[in-house]
């Protein structure tokens, strides 16, 4: 069974940046289970998924424009520090905040002066090739349950509640 529309898969994975620094992987862990198809993953790396099989190995080199898009300046961006009153602001220090479109967005602290506050809202790995090692585990057909919630149910189906 090949890869394609509506497939829960399940998959190992390290990704790298291009000087080949490790961001993650599933080695050693559990697979990663999603449903084919439903924007669970970055459009590069479901487009290289797509008619694989359960066995395949493969790497992957993947544009920032297909992984987490090009850096946006317009995203980063000083407030008042007055906006965290009570708060211990420090840099590194994730948040979600209201984004200009009225959407949650994450947005990281980037330096803390005595009267502003700098925010990223660019994706940690916005503006950064990525290189995955891939291996298939497991491709399967999705249950009449997992299509209709539009996300899989553990790697065989069944929730583990």
């Amino acid at each position: 069974m090949t890869i394609s529309q509506d497939k829960v898969v399940a998959m190992h994975y390290t990704v790298a940046d291009t000087k080949g620094n490790e961001l993650d992987t599933s080695a050693g862990g559990e697979p990663l289970v999603f449903l084919f198809g439903h924007g669970a993953l970055i459009p590069g790396l479901e487009q290289a998924l797509a008619g694989k099989s359960a066995g395949d190995k493969f790497t992957a080199s993947i544009a920032a424009a297909d992984a987490y898009g090009e850096r946006h300046d317009a995203l980063t961006q000083a407030v008042p520090k007055s906006m965290f009153d009570g708060m211990d602001v420090a840099v590194g220090m994730r948040f979600r905040a209201a984004g200009p479109d009225g959407h949650e967005q994450s947005v990281i602290v980037l330096d803390v002066t005595d009267d502003e506050v700098v925010v990223d809202g660019n994706h940690p790995l916005a503006g950064i090739d990525l290189s995955f090692s891939v291996e298939v585990v497991l491709v399967r057909d999705a249950t009449e349950e997992e299509l209709a919630h539009g996300h899989v149910h553990g790697i065989d189906g069944h929730a583990g509640h």
